[in-house]
């Protein structure tokens, strides 16, 4: 796998594996509360996407492009247990809807794999 973004991490956490899936809304939050959201790995645009509340204990990681550790995401991220990074960039394309990544928030910065 080779590195697709950096972020700042929200806390230390080892790397995870997991489906990955642009979130842009609650549409997108209902169609996995229907197929289930465990294993995926979430990308927001927003670092207040409270939209993902309903989800977020299955969720097995998030990236959000915006925002920064004290944004609502990261908090809530903390408070879940679910690793997360902020303030994503990309270093190229992003990854393809339902393609596996891997999250990994054990060093210096997050990194998404893919």
């Amino acid at each position: 796998m080779q590195e697709v973004a950096r972020g700042v991490k929200v806390f230390d956490a080892p790397a995870v594996s997991g489906r990955w899936q642009p979130m842009t809304g609650p549409d997108d939050v209902l169609d996995l509360m229907d197929s289930g959201a465990e294993g995926v790995i979430a990308l927001v645009r927003d670092a207040g996407a409270t939209f993902l509340s309903p989800i977020f204990h299955e969720l097995a990681g998030v990236v959000c492009t915006g925002g920064t550790p004290r944004s609502h995401i990261g908090i809530v991220s903390r408070e879940f247990h679910v690793p997360c990074i902020m303030g994503a960039t990309f270093v190229g394309r992003e990854p393809e809807p339902g393609s596996m990544v891997e999250l990994d928030c054990s060093g210096a910065e997050g990194v998404l794999r893919g």
